[in-house]
C-alpha cells in the first residue's frame, strides 16, 4: 500500500522536497507518495485534518506555519520543544508527533559534507528567526569554543540567550555590539537572517568574516548572494549556501518516518547551484 506525505507551506510552488523524497523513496526502495499543499494562511488546521483524513503518514512544514504545527502536535520531542517550531509531522493513529529537523540537519551538512567540526570552534550565527533556534541548540550539542548569536535587535537577540545559556558557552548581542569587540575572532559564520531572500546584505562588516573558514548562508539556489559576496571579500576561502541543510533535514525526515536514511549526496549535487 502507497503511503501519502506532504509538504505544506504557503507559498509552495518552489519547493523542492517532493522531488527530494520521491529521490529518496527510488533510492531506498519505499512505496511512499508525496506531494504539495499549499494552505491558506489561518487553514493549516484544516489542511493537516484533511491530510489526516487521506490516510496521510507524515508532513514536512516550512514557512509561514512551523509555530501552527507545534500549536497542534499532541506531542513535542526535545527538539521541537526547545526550538519553538516544528518542521516536521507524524501521524500515528491519534496522535500527532512535532519534531524539527532543521538544526540537525545544518549541522550534519557544516560537518560531514562540508568537513568544518564545531567542536573547539568560534561560531557566528546571524538573526534569530526559526531557522536560527532550530540551530541553536544543535551548535551547542556540538561543544562549540563559543557560539554568538547576533540580530539587529539586540532584546530579540539577549531573550534568545537567556532561553539558551543552560545548553553551552552562548553570547547574544546585537549587530552593533558585535562589531565593537567580535572582528576577526570567528572560524564558522552562518547568515540565518532573511536579507538574503531579498537581495539585500545583513549590517556585518568584512572584518567579522576575516578568519572564517567557512562563510554558510542558509538561503538556497541564489548563487553568491550579497553576504557570500562579502565573505569572498573577506578572503573567506570556503562559502556554501542552505542546499545541503535541505536535503539533510529532508533525510532525517525520512528515516524518522520509514526507519532508513537515504544517502544525501547525489540529491545535493542534483540540486546545487553554483556560487557565481
Amino acid at each position: 500500500m502507497t503511503d501519502l506525505y506532504a509538504v505544506i507551506g504557503n507559498p509552495i510552488g518552489h519547493s523542492k522536497s517532493p522531488m527530494i523524497h520521491m529521490a529518496f523513496a527510488q533510492q531506498t526502495g519505499q512505496d511512499i507518495q508525496y506531494i504539495p499543499v499549499e494552505a491558506p494562511v489561518g487553514g493549516f488546521a484544516a489542511e493537516v485534518e484533511e491530510l489526516r483524513s487521506r490516510g496521510g503518514r507524515g508532513l514536512n512544514i516550512t514557512a509561514p506555519f512551523k509555530l501552527d504545527a507545534y500549536a497542534c502536535a499532541t506531542e513535542l520531542t526535545e527538539r521541537a520543544r526547545q526550538a519553538g517550531a516544528a518542521n516536521c509531522l507524524s501521524f500515528e493513529g491519534d496522535r500527532v508527533v512535532a519534531e524539527n529537523f532543521d538544526g540537525v540537519g545544518l549541522a550534519r551538512d557544516i560537518e560531514t559534507n562540508l568537513s568544518c567540526p564545531m567542536r573547539g570552534r568560534r561560531i557566528l550565527l546571524l538573526g534569530v528567526g526559526g531557522a536560527a533556534r532550530g540551530a541553536i541548540p544543535a551548535f551547542l550539542e556540538r561543544a562549540p569554543a563559543e557560539l554568538v548569536v547576533a540580530n539587529r535587535t539586540a532584546e530579540k537577540a539577549h531573550t534568545l540567550g537567556k532561553q539558551f545559556s543552560c545548553l553551552g558557552n552562548l553570547v547574544a548581542t546585537g549587530f552593533d555590539a558585535l562589531h565593537e569587540g567580535h572582528a576577526g575572532r570567528f572560524d564558522l559564520v552562518v547568515n540565518a537572517t532573511s536579507a538574503s531572500l531579498h537581495g539585500e546584505l545583513p549590517p556585518v562588516r568584512a572584518a567579522l568574516l576575516a578568519d572564517a573558514a567557512l562563510a554558510y548562508e542558509l538561503a538556497y539556489g541564489k548563487g553568491l548572494t550579497p553576504f557570500l559576496r562579502l565573505a569572498r571579500e573577506a578572503g573567506v576561502q570556503r562559502l556554501a549556501d542552505g542546499v545541503g541543510m535541505l536535503v539533510e533535514q529532508a533525510a532525517e525526515a525520512f528515516a524518522w518516518w520509514r526507519g532508513v536514511r537515504p544517502d544525501t549526496r547525489a540529491v545535493i549535487e542534483r540540486l546545487t547551484v553554483p556560487l557565481v
